[in-house]
């Protein structure tokens, strides 16, 4: 693709074929459009419902959820296939309802594109549709207009654009039509150039259409949105993965079943039912339910930490985070320009305060307060300025430049508003980017005073003397040495320059030749500073084994600064530009990632690169952002953030989670919460499958000692259903235990089911199943009876259950060190179970539908001590595994 940033006016007209003082003819743009079609962005295929849905019931789990209930109803237990299947359909519903509300990151991205766009035809000026718009098209522009395509300026008056949304940038971009610049230079360098979607903030100018549609800039992110398919989470991934192993485990025990019942000579019908028993036992139907209600609970809790949950499985992935990819401008940073440094030509001076906020103090280097020192600097800056700033808002209309000048200037009690009225301007000479200057003419106790302001080096130029305190004195090629050093100073800090001048004058003549013979005052030291809970919230991440990685469009001095600031970059470390990552291939990238913090300069393209490496290298990328340059980035991540209140409506609907605060350190709560939402999801997995795993024991053993089925199925389906839903879905409402933000992040690659799980879920399964075989054999051989020993079996069974509930709350702690009634949610749920199971037992409408029959006082006490074994085998899993 041709880049017309590299060629000249004159050539690029000639390459478009057009004339520019007239335009393309009516005609020939007809022709255009017709080759080119229409300037709009395209949108990716979008699945149907049904195809949602479809996606949905590939799941492996529910596939043999689905067999299952096919097998019952065709053997007659059409109630058991019915639950089954009503599990099936719900778990759908709510995946095809979560993918329904996902991405319209593009239709967002298409509102960006202005509705019209003023353009030269046949020699006159016209409006037309943006979408009408075609190459070769000359385009007005003027302050306030939206840019309706990618074009390369033809004429440029003080021209600045706002491209904070495309490349990051934190102050308007000075654009220059005259500059031919390198073939490498990147996105935000380009001055000569304007953007789709950028808009303009001053002056005006003239620009030639030279991409449209999806080859735009912004056409390149569309089609990054529209290529990045939605992955699958850690989580998904790994109860996918559970799901599989349990799965293929239930079939091989089932095939073993149906052997052993052909060698004792069963019936086939007896063989299929008690299979579908065994099928019932090993999937823990109610895992499905319990994880999402368990997540639809932790987006609940997340809306506190200001953090907007819009994927379920988000809430999971947060806790895994390793590496947290930033961007800089308003979500590290206030993306408020504030002066922090002032020079007045003899002596340094710290400014304190930040953003928009009136509150701060002028001092020197003792600390004493100096603000008579600088009076004429701040006057200067005060009334040479065209900023409106309410104090009690802490708003700003203007020039994000001119804002923190006016800001200055009331913390030292210069209200702009009085200053305005007082000194009113007389005339002025315009900023002009050729210049680099800005003048206004005021009467000053009966004399008539031109303050200037703009870049110290143009500045100086047309100095001839220094104001130091009171006294001019003529400005010695050493003091201008000396001015020019403090200046290189704050640059090298990272801070951007103003210098200020004045020069009384006798005839108010608003010309370029008044700019001349200046005395010079001072200079003055503004930065976009970071956010001052960021730096804590880092060091959070850095205990926690986070690693922060900043990534921005802003300057690579600028952002090593910043990031110096925060921590983020340590030692002699320097920030990686975009440029040098376009000449890295993937494998140099990924190495690259591994050791540097900070990236500046960097283009769309860079970003979704920078995220691709991150995450080749094995960890959970979180990515934040609040530019359209950000959306395609945010949704390559494992866990896209955008910001709430600066961010644009393509970034938030391309991101997984939306922070109302607009804060870095929301992050950080917002992954504590994750950690912890992670760590009871891991107790529900642990709980429901030692559940599940003793149910098969007790068949398996009983098949083994030539006994008959302990459980019947809708006895197995009740107990997964209820009785071992309701505590898990408690299990997963546990409050944050000690230290969770102590610890590094646990591997990626590890399985929720890891080494100590599964020794913990073999013992407590082991306990559940010699429990509840005891209490069946009690019932079996003692009363002889064969309902007696199914119920006693069963009441055991549940009753077991709930009380390992209370000792799975921790996988480390012992239940009789916790506060054993502290989680009311297990209280109510444990209640429910109970009241479901005397039920089941003593009413008698219900006993034929459960297989259940009244027990007597001996059998239930007999029932309840075997109880007691399940949670004692708990106790006994947590020392083996945490020794």
């Amino acid at each position: 693709m041709k880049q017309y940033f590299n060629l000249s006016v004159s050539e690029t007209a000639q390459d478009l074929q057009v004339d520019l003082n007239k335009g393309l003819s009516s005609q020939e743009a007809s022709e255009r459009s017709q080759k080119y079609g229409p300037n709009v962005l395209e949108g990716g295929k979008e699945k149907s419902l049904l195809e949602m849905a479809l996606e949905q019931l590939k799941d492996f789990l529910v596939l043999i959820l689905m067999v299952a209930a096919v097998i019952s109803i065709f053997l007659g237990e059409a109630l058991e296939g019915i639950v089954i299947l009503a599990i099936v359909v719900l778990n759908t519903i709510l995946g095809v309802y979560q993918e329904n509300k996902a991405s319209n990151a593009l239709k967002a991205l298409k509102e960006m594109a202005s509705p019209h766009a003023k353009a030269l035809r046949n020699g006159q000026v016209v409006e037309i549709a943006s979408n009408e718009v075609v190459p070769g098209d000359v385009i007005i522009l003027e302050a306030g207009d939206y840019i309706p395509a990618d074009l390369r300026l033809v004429e440029s008056v003080n021209l600045k654009i706002d491209e904070a949304a495309l490349t990051g940038e934190s102050v308007p971009v000075e654009k220059d039509c005259k500059v031919v610049l390198a073939e490498d230079s990147s996105l935000g360098d380009r001055i000569n150039s304007a953007y789709m979607g950028t808009v303009i903030t001053y002056g005006r100018g003239k620009g030639v259409i030279t991409d449209i549609g999806m080859k735009t800039q912004m056409g390149n992110i569309a089609g990054m949105l529209n290529d990045g398919d939605d992955e699958a989470t850690p989580l998904q991934k790994k109860l996918d993965s559970l799901g599989k192993l349990l799965g293929i485990v239930c079939l091989a025990i089932c095939g073993i079943i149906f052997l052993l019942g052909l060698v004792r000579g069963m019936e086939l019908f007896d063989i299929f039912m008690t299979s579908v028993s065994l099928a019932v036992a090993a999937i823990p139907e109610g895992l499905t339910v319990v994880v999402t209600v368990v997540l639809a609970m932790g987006m609940q809790k997340m809306v506190k930490v200001n953090a907007i949950i819009k994927r379920l499985s988000a809430v999971e992935t947060l806790g895994s985070t390793t590496v947290i990819c930033s961007d800089k401008t308003g979500t590290l940073t206030q993306n408020k320009m504030t002066i922090q440094r002032i020079y007045d030509g003899k002596e340094l001076y710290d400014v304190s305060g930040t953003g928009y906020s009136p509150v701060g103090d002028i001092t020197d280097k003792s600390g004493s307060k100096k603000t008579e020192a600088v009076q004429k600097v701040l006057e200067s800056l005060v009334l040479c300025n065209d900023a409106i700033y309410d104090p009690e808002k802490e708003t700003i209309v203007g020039d994000p430049t001119e804002a923190a000048m006016v800001v200055l200037a009331h913390k030292a009690g210069m209200v702009k508003k009085q200053w305005d009225e007082k000194y009113p301007r007389l005339q002025e000479v315009p900023f002009d980017s050729d210049r680099k200057l800005m003048s206004t003419f005021h009467t000053i106790d009966g004399k008539n005073v031109m303050y200037t302001k703009g870049a110290p080096d143009e500045l100086l130029r047309r100095c001839v003397s220094v104001d130091l305190g009171g006294n001019v004195e003529e400005l010695t090629d050493a003091k201008r040495e000396e001015i020019l050093s403090v200046n290189q100073s704050f640059a090298e800090s990272a801070l951007r320059v103003i210098g200020a001048a004045y020069r009384n004058v006798d005839v108010v003549n608003a010309s370029f030749e008044a700019e001349n013979d200046l005395t010079f005052i001072g200079l003055v030291g503004m930065i976009d500073p970071p956010r001052e809970e960021a730096k804590s919230a880092i060091d959070i991440c850095k205990k926690a084994g986070i690693q922060v990685k900043m990534i921005t469009g802003d300057h690579k001095i600028t952002a090593t600064a910043i990031g110096r600031q925060l921590g983020i970059v340590e030692g002699d470390a320097v920030a990686v530009e975009g440029r040098r990552i376009s000449e890295m291939n993937d494998q140099e990238l990924q190495e690259c990632v591994k050791t540097v913090n900070v990236f500046a300069r960097v283009s769309p393209e860079h970003k979704v690169r920078l995220v691709d490496a991150v995450r080749a290298n094995g960890n959970i990328a979180a990515m934040t952002g609040d530019g359209v340059n950000d959306a395609p980035s945010l949704k390559h991540a494992d866990i896209g953030v955008a910001m709430g209140i600066t961010g644009t409506d393509v970034s938030k609907e391309a991101a997984d989670m939306i922070l109302t605060d607009d804060n870095f350190a929301s992050i950080v709560k917002a992954v504590a919460e994750g950690r912890t939402i992670y760590s009871n999801i891991r107790k529900v997995v642990g709980f429901l499958l030692s559940c599940n795993i003793g149910e098969i024991l007790v068949i398996f053993l009983a098949m083994l000692a030539n006994l008959p089925v302990p459980l019947v199925a809708i006895q197995l389906l009740s107990i997964n259903l209820i009785t071992d839903a309701f505590p898990a879905f408690a299990l997963g409402m546990e409050k944050e235990e000690p230290g969770v933000m102590d610890r590094a992040p646990r591997d990626p690659a590890e399985p929720i089911v890891d080494k100590k799980m599964a020794i913990a879920v073999g013992i407590q399964s082991i306990a559940l199943a010699l429990g509840t075989l005891g209490s069946f054999m009690y019932g079996y051989y003692v009363h002889d009876d064969l309902d007696v020993a199914r119920t006693a079996c069963f009441l055991t069974l549940v009753l077991g259950e709930l009380l390992r509930a209370y000792s799975s709350r921790s996988e480390h702690i012992s239940v009789f060190r916790m506060r054993i009634l502290e989680n009311s949610y297990l209280n109510k749920c444990v209640l429910a179970s109970l009241v479901f199971l005397l039920a089941s037992i003593y009413i008698p409408a219900l006993n034929p539908i459960f297989s259940t029959v009244a027990l007597t006082l001996d059998e239930m006490i007999a029932a309840l001590v075997l109880a007691f074994i399940p949670m004692l085998g708990g106790e006994l899993a947590k020392k083996v595994v945490n020794r």
